[in-house]
């Protein structure tokens, strides 16, 4: 599609975005970060990748072995 528009009407997609992204609100990096760290460590223990799953409750277990005879 963008490759069917003129240079002219790609610079007036870009200016469009650019203006809409001008809008969005920003939030300082030290008091973002602090906030994703706070959460993080408080979900920790809910976290089936850093405590895993037990065993009843996973539904990827094998059922059964293979038997080669």
């Amino acid at each position: 599609m963008a490759q069917d528009l003129s240079e002219k009407e790609l610079l007036k997609m870009e200016v469009e975005q650019l203006k809409k992204e001008v809008k969005t609100p920003r939030a300082l990096i030290s008091k973002t970060g602090k906030e994703i760290k706070d959460y993080v460590e408080a979900e920790a223990g809910n976290d089936p990748l850093l405590k895993g799953i037990p065993e009843d409750k996973n539904p990827f277990k094998e059922k059964g072995g293979c038997l080669i005879s």
